[in-house]
């Protein structure tokens, strides 16, 4: 059972970082393994919605999508972390998520999301629902914390003197072992939940 976790900060060891590191912690103590990947400072270009992926089967961009693509597809959860910029995500962050998950055909069903907020003040719920709807039209169960999943710092470092924030992070970290595994047993005894397959497209053009 393996977590992989996106790290959105252009800074290795700024305060998303320390979100992060401690998040790792509790899943190492939970006998769970992890992979870290530095995604912001990257050159990562957004979607073109050119609809290369249906034929290819992979991003028709060659970067860090098509390298992170099968570790999500293997993984049993995901975290994505974002430090805040102007109340959202961080852009390359983004522009990795939206062909990530478009390029990607495989089941994400029962796969377990969480996404981490990291800011001076303000800005962080705006930006942990602007992550976690990538979860969520995806048939990913969301994992939720003792507050909503943030932390907080200006200087790098700062973080390590959030002590609500990082027992947030420990709490998430346990929260989301507990659904994976959870999870992982209800597939054994149940198998996944049955999908309809007539799938319905709609919009709102008469």
């Amino acid at each position: 059972m393996k977590v992989l976790m996106l790290n959105g900060s252009p800074r290795k060891n700024g305060n998303t970082s320390v979100a992060l590191r401690e998040m790792e912690k509790t899943f190492a103590e939970e006998g769970l393994e992890t992979e870290v990947i530095q995604i912001g400072g990257k050159d990562i270009r957004g979607c073109t919605a050119c609809g290369g992926c249906a034929k290819k089967g992979s991003c028709v961009f060659e970067d860090e999508v098509n390298q992170i693509a099968p570790k999500f597809e293997a993984c049993s959860g995901l975290v994505v972390a974002s430090p805040v910029y102007y109340a959202s995500a961080n852009a390359t962050l983004i522009a990795l998520l939206d062909r990530l998950f478009y390029s990607t055909s495989f089941d994400k069903t029962m796969k377990v999301g969480a996404s981490v907020a990291v800011a001076r003040r303000g800005g962080t719920s705006a930006t942990f629902d602007e992550l976690n709807k990538y979860f969520t039209i995806s048939g990913m169960p969301v994992a939720s914390s003792q507050y909503w999943n943030s932390v907080h710092g200006r200087l790098p470092g700062e973080a390590a003197q959030d002590e609500e924030g990082l027992q947030t992070m420990r709490t998430l970290a346990r929260n989301m072992t507990f659904l994976m595994k959870s999870i992982a047993l209800g597939k054994e005894a149940y198998g996944l939940p049955v999908k309809e397959m007539d799938h319905k497209s709609t919009n709102f053009i008469r």
